[in-house]
């Protein structure tokens, strides 16, 4: 394989030494540099991305006479017209463009680069670099205030991230404008949409409250997506990853360009396949992309269609500590403590202690399809005003399969089986719990631009409704019920209405004021029966106004200060209502939100400062307490808070290193806790609650130190080495501040490797390694815990799970 790998790069290197020339330079507009515009020769297929300091680089360009295009979203394209001889060194100043762009369609939900906004903008070629088919949080996974995890262990599959603590039910997610997150879950499943890297343009984070955006409530963080723009010319491309685990990634796409520079059409399709880390966790994922559109000067009309279909192996439950830890005996009391079988526990005894996974049933798997139709309108009726309009429909339907062991029929509402004189009660079967839902609705927006005041009206109607439902496939003995027997069925319709007013005014020549008020409605109704038999009905609904305010302040040479303010209100999730304590209601949380900082952006070194403060009422947590039926419920707690202060940047120290890093330096209290553990007594025969009473104690997965850095050398042409650092604090799994009950800190690296020459008529050859973990490092970034006390004993069980040690993917890319 390496012999191949180095002929192919002495190959391309070879190829490439046809050409001569070096056209370099930097693209700004009036405010500083721009990263992510595009800079393309009319002829010859030379093609560059300015990077974060605005810079570009054409490689091997022959001698001859160019005319470059240079282009950048809200701003016009130039043209810039070069005769080459010699190597050139440019300066492109762009000005922004009033004829109307797709940018239109995501300008409602993010934040302005002048306002009082905490964020951070990815573009597509940050984006590219790191996407090597893992799931979209590992892409972003050296952002700021971000911590991922995988439950396979490698990024393929079930993911997750978090945002200064804050998990993905409180990261309101919209993709083109349109709510990404689950209805009534609040979850943001990235693995029904695998490879939506590779059909994003760019990614606008949002961390704290933000501006006001369509669906969930942000509650910790957004994160829009923006996906791929009109291509000026037609192309095709093909990406392959292979790598560690058995991990395969097949992309194809392809374009027209503009078609009588009005219409244009993309696509791309994509395969994903993984063993995953963890024993047995393989990820099957197939996903599409496709958009058409028509682009007049004043009007756009775009229809966009992406989905995909998953199919991956459960490793949802994570490896016990007793496993982790090599400790027969602690292994034992795990099983027992879990009720696991003979054949469950000598899996844990002769597994490998670091991937344990409890499932062995072949087909025990998450499966799961689900589209994402969107239409969009945008029509510029005046220089001042531009009005937006979307629909949308989200069906998915999927379930999980499960084989259970020595399960009672009575819990699945069966009557027992009686065969001669024996009379069954239990018995081995497979289950499959089935989610089938739509999501449909209308965003809009009425955007209004003039000297010194920008404002946008907007608001969306969007619904929800989902049957949840489970069936017994199979079971050992013949049951008394008839073939895939429903054994609960419950139905949700909730429907979620925004209106929002928000507004930028340039008080002074340095002074802008920023005012953003929301108006949310939220009806709720479900009813049913629930996996535990247990009947549930739930009518009810929420009214939030959610009020922003906020100034910043330009300074001499261009830096900024800025403050801000901000509330946000939050319905409870579904899990909330269902399981309650019978006679009580969850309340909603209230969040308030202050962000002060200092942006500064140069020609060769860019950085900002923040200090937050998110001050929670009634946040909903765990506490170890059990409902009527043994169901863990979140509990409002009256006081919590999480305050920090975040810093990022980057610097070219030299023509051929460039540095970037940032750190999240924070607490995360809950100010008085109550934590519930159940003693059921010396027989198991009683039932009491213990409560123990806490003060001042961390919030649960929310480390107190999240930094990340990159360091990248570019020794010659085309070539790039970037060394990636992260570092997460110590976690715990609850919110007692316990430090047996707590994810150790962790401190991983990776080297990414890039070699792009130009070769040819291609308008882009790339090949690229990326090496994760390369230290080898042993370390878990999730993980949960539960306890009890019974015989005379407390129980206690931590569970984790372990990330993959040193791990490579290597993608080669090629575009016609």
């Amino acid at each position: 394989m390496l012999k191949i790998i180095s002929t192919a790069i002495c190959c391309a290197a070879y190829l490439s030494g046809w050409a001569q020339f070096t056209v370099s330079g930097k693209v700004s507009d009036n405010s500083g540099p721009l990263a992510g515009a595009t800079i393309q020769s009319d002829r010859g297929n030379y093609f560059a991305i300015t990077n974060d300091l605005g810079e570009f680089q054409l490689e091997n360009v022959k001698r001859g006479e160019y005319v470059l295009l240079i282009r950048f979203l809200g701003f016009k394209e130039k043209q810039e017209r070069v005769v080459i001889n010699e190597n050139k060194i440019l300066t492109i100043t762009l000005e922004e463009d009033t004829q109307l762009t797709e940018e239109v369609t995501v300008y409602a939900t993010r934040a302005a680069e002048k306002g009082p906004t905490t964020f951070t903008n990815i573009n597509k070629m940050e984006l590219k670099k790191q996407n090597f088919g893992q799931d979209l949080p590992f892409v972003l996974n050296y952002t700021t205030s971000l911590v991922t995890t995988s439950d396979a262990g490698a990024g393929v599959g079930y993911t997750g991230l978090r945002i200064r603590g804050s998990d993905a039910t409180r990261i309101n997610v919209t993709i083109n404008g349109i709510p990404y997150n689950d209805s009534e879950t609040q979850a943001v499943f990235w693995v029904d949409i695998p490879d939506i890297a590779t059909a994003t343009q760019s990614i606008q984070i949002q961390r704290g409250v933000g501006t006001s955006t369509n669906g969930a409530g942000a509650f910790g963080a957004s994160i829009n997506l923006h996906t791929m723009t009109k291509n000026e010319s037609p192309y095709a491309e093909i990406i392959n990853s292979v790598g560690s685990f058995n991990t395969r990634r097949h992309t194809i796409g392809l374009g027209t360009g503009m078609i009588n520079n009005r219409f244009g059409f993309d696509a791309r399709a994509s395969l994903i396949n993984s063993d995953g880390y963890i024993d047995r966790a393989s990820s099957d994922l197939k996903s599409y992309y496709a958009s058409g559109g028509y682009f007049g000067k004043n009007t756009i009309i775009k229809a966009v269609a992406f989905g995909g279909h998953e199919v991956t192996y459960q490793s949802w439950n994570g490896v016990p500590e007793s496993r982790l830890n090599n400790d027969v005996t602690d292994m034992l009391a795990t099983a027992a403590a879990e009720g696991w079988n003979t054949q469950q526990t000598d899996n844990l005894l002769n597994s490998n202690s670091r991937t344990f996974n409890i499932y062995d049933y072949e087909n025990q798997i998450d499966n799961y399809s689900q589209d994402n139709f969107q239409l969009h309108f945008s029509h510029q009726a005046s220089r001042s005003i531009t009005a937006n309009l979307s629909f949308h429909y989200t069906p998915g339907k999927g379930y999980y399969e499960e084989f259970k062991y020595n399960q009672s029929l009575s819990n699945y509402g069966v009557p027992d089986v009686v065969i001669g004189a024996e009379t069954i009660t239990k018995t081995d079967l497979i289950r499959r719990r089935w989610l089938d839902n739509d999501f449909y609705g209308i965003t809009y927006s009425l955007n209004y631009e003039r000297e010194r005041y920008s404002g946008v009206l907007g608001g969306a109607w969007n619904r929800y409704e989902g049957e949840h439902f489970g069936e017994i496939i199979w079971a050992e003995v013949a049951l008394t019920a008839p073939k895939d027997f429903r054994y609960y069925s419950n139905h949700g319709d909730k429907k979620d209405i925004n209106l929002f007013w928000k507004s930028n005014y340039t008080i002074s020549d340095n002074l802008v004021g920023y005012l953003d008020l929301q108006l949310r409605r939220i009806d709720y109704q479900a009813h049913g029966v629930e996996k535990d038999l247990s009947n549930y009905s739930v009518n009810t609904n929420f009214n939030f106004f959610n009020p922003k305010i906020g100034l910043t302040y330009e300074l001499k040479g261009g830096s900024q200060i800025y403050s801000s303010y901000a509330v946000a209100q939050r319905e409870p999730v579904r899990a909330d209502f269902i399981n309650a304590p019978t006679g009580t209601d969850p309340k909603p949380e209230i969040l308030d939100n202050v962000e002060v900082g200092w942006r500064v952006k140069r020609s060769n070194y860019n950085f900002n400062i923040n200090y937050y403060l998110m001050n929670y009422k009634d946040q909903l947590v765990l506490t170890g307490e059990l409902n009527d039926v043994g169901a863990a419920i979140r509990t409002n707690v009256d006081k919590s808070y999480r305050t920090g202060i975040e810093l990022e940047g980057a610097m070219r120290v030299s023509s051929k290193i460039t540095f970037g890093a940032n750190v999240t330096l924070s607490e995360n209290k809950i100010k008085n806790f109550t934590e519930v553990i159940y003693d059921y007594g010396i027989n198991y025969d009683e039932y009491n609650e213990i409560k123990n009473r806490l003060k001042d104690v961390d919030i649960s997965f929310s480390p107190s130190v999240i930094a990340g850095s990159s360091l990248s050398y570019n020794p010659f042409e085309n070539f790039e080495a970037t060394f990636l650092s992260k570092f997460v604090g110590e976690q715990f799994l609850d919110n007692t501040s316990n430090r047996s009950r707590k994810i150790d800190a962790y401190f991983v690296n990776d080297l990414r490797v890039s070699y792009s020459p130009s070769i040819g008529r291609l308008k882009d050859f790339s090949f690229s390694i990326l090496a994760s973990n390369i230290f080898d490092v042993a370390y878990e970034s999730n993980g949960y815990t539960y306890g009890f006390m019974g015989g005379g004993e407390t129980i206690r069980q931590n569970y984790y799970y372990p990330q993959a040690g040193r791990n490579y993917l290597m993608m080669l890319s090629l575009k016609f």
